[in-house]
């Protein structure tokens, strides 16, 4: 691993750990990192270190450091796509939120697949644990050999067999938006951020 700050990391978190134990605290380390859309932290060059120094990033950051992390430990991983729709009813958004959400275009969540003894998992590291008060799919644990919970209810999935492939994907996506989604979008993304900092002091 090129980068000091995530060697460093990866050091802290899975030093004298078992091959199971390394990859549960890899997961545990990166699910605990505060969930906040970042738009700058979509790069997957610089978006795992920025997630590290800022203590705070998306699905996007999160996978991509997954990535890397799991790759250090010898695993086969996978980007996967998932479209989802924001406008989901068990999350319990206020009713500033409720009004911009439901301009919310169709959205793309990032997830990992890893292949674990043979068998694809799906690891998803989306949401911090204090976020499941308020109706998000969050993973209080993980056996290290099962799937996880998807953080999203999905609406399709899509594998992507490359890094390239996936940032592909996501750029045309965004490229589609209207004016009107990316204007809702960028509002929902400041509200968004501004409100799930309000319910972890609660």
């Amino acid at each position: 691993m090129e980068d000091k700050l995530l060697a460093e990391k990866f050091t802290d978190w899975t030093k004298s750990l078992s091959a199971k134990s390394a990859r549960i605290s890899v997961y545990q380390h990166i699910r605990d990192i505060p969930y906040a859309i970042v738009p700058e932290l979509r790069d997957p060059k610089t978006g795992p270190s920025g997630l590290i120094s800022m203590n705070k990033g998306s699905c996007v950051p999160k996978h991509f450091l997954m990535a890397l992390m799991m790759g250090e430990l010898g695993l086969p991983v996978k980007y996967v796509t998932y479209l989802f729709n924001w406008n989901d009813p068990a999350i319990k958004f206020p009713p500033v939120l409720k009004k911009v959400v439901r301009n919310m275009p169709i959205t793309a969540h990032l997830a990992t697949k890893v292949n674990i003894d043979g068998k694809w998992v799906l690891v998803d590291a989306t949401y911090d644990l204090p976020l499941k008060k308020a109706g998000f799919t969050v993973n209080e644990s993980w056996d290290g050999v099962s799937d996880t919970k998807n953080a999203v209810v999905p609406i399709e999935e899509v594998v992507h067999e490359s890094l390239q492939e996936r940032l592909a994907f996501a750029g045309k996506r965004v490229g589609d938006y209207t004016d009107k989604e990316r204007s809702a979008y960028a509002e929902f993304t400041k509200k968004l951020n501004y409100w799930l900092e309000e319910l972890r002091r609660k």
